[in-house]
């Protein structure tokens, strides 16, 4: 049977398809059941979630009063309507990333600001703050792979690229950018430092980006852009890709770099080679994409629709750069049999392979909030076993972003930014 938290529960952890659950959040419940095994504790942190949301109503009420002033912005109005801005909500826009090779986890903590917690340093419990002038209105945020300690964190008109300075070894700020330094360790004497901003031709708010998994190069769209932009960071230099797309919702490299996937909210979604950047359209009749997630050799994607309570996978025929996929369905049934949801929301797919965290929209007020964890086959075709469930702390907590680190041998971490105001992070131990 699927673990099910007890309402006024928390969960900790899994131990082998166990979700163990405790009273409230505690150092010494973290030690006494995973602490023992991987020899570190994460411990939660608190922000203010009230600050994360889009105040939607003012957002809309900013663009009538633009509108009046400025007649031509009534034609973006019209063809980027206000819906879009309130489809946000339900978009997986990656507002927690850990990075690829250390225990070093990033997330959106207040409208404006970006919490850093780096548990080789300090255990989490002394976090970086970034906040800068140029960093307004954030929505999502990417570690470098293959880039040391570098994020790059989306928000209005541009994107800041920030970097860790050691002592002895500052990082090196572009030129013509008014650097600032985040938070000092006092353990490490590590200081975050805005060493670019890589500025938007248009002011644009930023709402997808996605690495190059070599990390040379980075992607970007808006909602307010007809085209998706790829950036030479190491140039500060940003590439228009394919005018005429518009209301991009999702962007997404693979694994290999061979292939690359961009969502729309007319339901439209497009694969493409990146040897040539040609691309083939796809549609849905699930509703527009909420969440997309690669498998690990990059031969499949995984995909949640806005409409459907199942999740589709699109599986390559051949080897790049060949375009040819089939998209199945991956049914999901305990998500309707035991919740009586209405669909799903976000996704998000550990980097083996081996564990699936699902969100879904409404529920029975037992189920309501809770994040479903499944354990998935590759063979090929997938397969998903529910393992059971996790609960968040506070006052009927839901999940606002949520993500998967695979470093550690033992099983992937979980981390979920919960409405309650914790962002906290789930050991997953089955190995």
């Amino acid at each position: 049977m699927p673990s099910f938290p007890p309402p006024g529960s928390v969960t900790i952890c899994e131990i082998n398809r166990d979700l163990i659950t405790a009273e409230k959040i505690s150092e010494e419940g973290a030690k006494d059941t995973y602490g023992k095994v991987l020899g570190v504790v994460f411990n939660p942190i608190q922000f203010e979630p009230d600050n994360l949301l889009p105040n939607i109503e003012q957002a809309n009420n900013d663009e009538d009063n633009r509108a009046k002033k400025d007649p031509l912005s009534l034609l973006t109005k019209i063809i980027f309507p206000p819906t879009d801005v309130k489809l946000l909500g339900e978009i997986d826009l990656q507002g927690v990333s850990w990075h690829q090779h250390k225990n070093l986890l990033a997330f959106i903590s207040g409208s404006n600001q970006v919490t850093v917690c780096d548990y080789e340093d300090s255990d989490g419990k002394d976090p970086y703050i970034l906040t800068n002038e140029s960093q307004k209105d954030i929505r999502v945020l990417d570690w470098r792979p293959n880039g040391g300690k570098t994020l790059a964190v989306a928000c209005k008109n541009g994107i800041c690229i920030w970097s860790a300075s050691y002592p002895g070894s500052v990082a090196c700020v572009r030129s013509g950018i008014a650097s600032f330094a985040g938070t000092l360790s006092r353990a490490s004497g590590v200081r975050w430092t805005m060493v670019d901003f890589l500025r938007c031709p248009n002011n644009e708010q930023i709402s997808a980006l996605s690495w190059s998994p070599d990390g040379r190069y980075l992607a970007s769209a808006s909602l307010e852009s007809s085209s998706f932009t790829v950036w030479d960071v190491a140039q500060g230099l940003g590439t228009p890709i394919r005018r005429g797309l518009g209301g991009i919702s999702l962007l997404k490299w693979s694994p290999m770099g061979d292939y690359f996937f961009t969502a729309k909210f007319d339901g439209t979604f497009y694969l493409w080679e990146t040897n040539t950047w040609t691309s083939e359209t796809w549609s849905s009749t699930g509703g527009f994409v909420t969440g997309a997630t690669w498998d690990p050799d990059g031969h499949m994607i995984l995909l949640a629709f806005s409409e459907s309570v199942a999740l589709g996978s699109i599986h390559f025929a051949s080897r790049p750069p060949s375009l040819d996929a089939h998209l199945l369905p991956v049914e999901l049934p305990e998500v309707v049999s035991l919740t009586n949801s209405k669909g799903i929301g976000k996704i998000s797919w550990d980097a083996s392979g081996e564990r699936l965290a699902v969100s879904y929209k409404g529920g029975d007020e037992k189920y309501h909030g809770l994040i479903a964890i499944y354990d998935v086959r590759r063979s090929p075709l997938i397969t998903a076993s529910l393992i059971g469930f996790i609960r968040g702390p506070g006052e009927s907590p839901k999940p606002l972003a949520f993500s998967f680190h695979d470093k550690l041998k033992q099983g992937p971490l979980l981390s979920v930014c919960w409405s309650s105001g914790w962002c906290c992070t789930y050991p997953l131990i089955f190995r």
